[in-house]
């Protein structure tokens, strides 16, 4: 299934989202922090190595400086006495601070590009002067320490010599450079490296996913298939490809597959059991008719020619009315056979509103406890139909309101005209209504409302309607509810074929 079919998908709840994004973003989400302590890590160690080699420079420039004001006989440079000391040998940006043993700042200055000492800003001196006066600051085996001046970070170490105290300081502008040069290029190899592994592995992800997307389209196929009656032949199948049982994708297609074959051969099984039933059916009612023409015939015949007893005519009469009835369950189970065998009817053009006036002036002859209705428009509604077996629906509705309705109950057929053109019948009463356990299996076939007075009815004759609309290529619906009861079919309209 893919996004696309759930357009109303809430990306805000993680359950919801497709099983390949999670794989996505949780390999990205590894590959993000692998990549960040890495990098880390690198950092560290680099920074590491850079600071311990500019420490070695500066301790070797520390010990010039201080074997250069360590070689004088007294103090000297300016406001001193004696020779000035020597601090050449230094390094460009070297950073020096002299302070003699009386205190008295003797230098303070930074080694620049013309190889002359650049004066200190004086607002460097108190971070200086504070550095040069701590007695931890250079004891023997003094760690360097790190200074924000104003000319830039600097690297720090302070020694004494018999003359005063010597600071030094080294830049740590190229170690920075040389940090910042490694974390670009390690954003810039990881992204890369990010985004090649989220394009590969959505393609990756996407390929060994796809035979989840061919099962679940199988699947979906399957659920939309038409499998509770007549012929069902499920031939769509996951393909091989993605029915590897080696790999655990695979091995789900293939148990589906398997699944679909197993159920395949029973829905084969279960329509050879129901052709057999019908055919059984069909068989046993074409048989029946023969000797129920002859009872019926002879007890006519015994009416004529014998003389009877009152109680013996009472008897012969229940026999004619039991096989009457039995007469009209043969029929109706012929029909539906006739109707299993083949749903092709011989169509045409027919006024639905000239049916239902027929039928319904025949019931009001016929039963005066009703209230017999009709409501029709003016002109002709036509329909494209067999007007014999669309009186059969006609006639077998309006008697199942009279058989389940009280006296009185008014019963009304309406011709409409749907929207889109097509003619539709209505048989509406305002009886009680059928109960709602009945409702889902109206029209199945021998379903009564009450079974243990079935009051003549054989539960078959909204079968029948179902069976001969749907050959038509129409559709039969119920509403009902207490005191008010709607079967609407709904027909092809003429010039049209089912």
């Amino acid at each position: 299934m893919t996004a696309q079919a759930h357009t109303g998908r809430h990306w805000t709840h993680l359950k919801s989202w497709p099983l390949r994004t999670k794989l996505v973003l949780v390999t990205m989400a590894l590959l993000t922090v692998i990549a960040a302590v890495l990098g880390g890590v690198v950092y560290a160690t680099m920074n590491s190595v850079l600071t311990r080699d500019l420490d070695a420079q500066l301790r070797q420039a520390n010990h010039r400086a201080a074997a250069a004001l360590g070689n004088l006989g007294g103090p000297g440079g300016p406001g001193g006495q004696g020779t000035s000391p020597d601090y050449r040998g230094q390094s460009l940006g070297t950073l020096t601070v002299v302070v003699t043993n009386g205190g008295t700042l003797t230098l303070a200055a930074v080694l620049n590009q013309d190889g002359q000492y650049s004066t200190l800003p004086t607002s460097d001196l108190s971070k200086l002067a504070l550095l040069s006066t701590t007695p931890d600051a250079y004891r023997p085996g003094a760690v360097p320490v790190t200074r924000q001046l104003s000319v830039g970070d600097y690297r720090l170490l302070a020694s004494a010599t018999p003359n005063g105290v010597v600071v030094t300081g080294l830049p740590l502008a190229g170690n920075n450079s040389a940090l910042g040069a490694l974390v670009l290029s390690t954003l810039l190899v990881a992204g890369s490296a990010l985004v090649i592994c989220a394009v590969v592995g959505t393609w990756l992800i996407r390929r060994t996913l796809r035979p989840l997307a061919q099962l679940s389209a199988v699947a979906g196929h399957v659920a939309d298939a038409k499998l509770d009656v007549g012929e069902v032949a499920l031939t769509v199948r996951v393909p091989s490809e993605a029915t590897d049982p080696d790999t655990e994708v695979g091995s789900v297609g293939h148990a589906f597959n398997r699944m679909l074959d197993n159920v395949g051969g029973a829905l084969a099984v279960r329509h050879a059991s129901e052709m057999k039933a019908r055919q059984f059916v069909a068989d046993a009612s074409h048989e029946l008719r023969t000797p129920l023409t002859a009872i019926q015939g002879y007890s006519e015949m015994i009416s004529l020619t014998e003389e009877l007893s009152e109680q013996g005519k009472e008897s012969l009469s229940r026999v004619r009315s039991q096989a009457q009835r039995m007469t009209g369950l043969v029929e109706d189970l012929l029909t539906l056979a006739r109707m299993d065998e083949s749903q092709q009817v011989q169509g045409r053009s027919v006024d639905l509103v000239q049916l239902a006036v027929d039928e319904v002036m025949e019931k009001r002859a016929q039963d005066q406890g009703h209230d017999w209705r009709l409501s029709v428009p003016a002109g002709t509604v036509d329909a494209w139909v067999d007007p014999a077996r669309l009186r059969q629906v006609l006639v077998n509705l309006l008697t199942n309101a009279q058989k389940h309705t009280p006296g009185g109950t008014k019963v009304e057929v309406a011709v409409e005209v749907t929207e889109d053109g097509r003619p539709v019948l209505r048989v509406s009463d305002d009886g009680p209504g059928i109960p709602d356990e009945l409702q889902p299996e109206v029209f199945s076939r021998f379903t009564r409302a009450d079974k243990a007075r079935t009051g003549g009815s054989t539960g078959l004759g909204l079968s029948i309607v179902q069976a001969i609309v749907q050959a038509h290529g129409g559709q039969v619906s119920l509403d009902s509810r207490p005191g008010k009861t709607v079967f609407s079919v709904e027909l092809p309209p003429a010039g049209s074929s089912a």
